[in-house]
């Protein structure tokens, strides 16, 4: 038999699996780099071994009731609000919503209709419509005080909400409702 100089199946062979344990191992590297990036971000993102149910619920419950200092605490920051309103000035109406105590019964009304906690839900309803009755009544006394000369952008901008304001609203509450379950935290 003679020998055939372009035969090269052998060596074809033993490049294709060579080639083929190459691409096994780079996937096997991927899957384990796609396992580790998901563990890492599992444990960055994960909070529930740093949360206190027990005393997120009775934080929360404590800030539903209306009466003394939170009263005067509202009244107060929507005087400060409706100051801000009338001299058109952004930082002030975001001092004013940060002062206000109105977020207790929203969060207790949130807090009530996840846990099933009717009783809870009653006296958030009961207390969010008397702190609204009290702005609503704090805020015409001072508008009848001091009226509006004209109406003003930052008062305008109040009127005509969009959907960046409704992410606001949604990321900021979720936010809020992760730092009051954090444990030790003061928010």
């Amino acid at each position: 038999m003679a020998e055939n100089k372009f035969d090269f199946s052998e060596e074809e062979t033993l490049k294709n699996d060579s080639v083929e344990k190459s691409k096994e191992a780079v996937k096997q590297d991927a899957k384990g780099l796609f396992k580790s990036i998901r563990t890492f971000l599992s444990e960055l993102l994960d909070f529930r071994e740093d949360t206190d149910r027990d005393a997120t619920i009775k934080a929360i419950e404590g800030d539903i009731p209306f009466k003394g200092a939170t009263a005067w605490i509202l009244i107060c920051s929507i005087f400060v609000a409706s100051v801000g309103l009338n001299a058109n000035s952004t930082a002030v109406v975001i001092g004013a919503m940060l002062i206000s105590p109105l977020m207790g019964p929203i969060l207790g009304v949130g807090m009530s209709i996840a846990i099933n906690d009717i009783d809870t839900l009653r006296k958030s309803l009961v207390n969010l419509a008397t702190m609204i009755g009290l702005s609503l009544a704090t805020a015409f006394l001072f508008f009848w005080l001091f009226p509006l000369s004209e109406d003003t952008s930052e008062l305008l901008g109040r009127t005509r909400p969009d959907i960046r304001d409704v992410l606001i609203a949604f990321f900021g509450g979720l936010a809020l409702i992760i730092a009051r379950t954090k444990k030790g935290t003061i928010a």
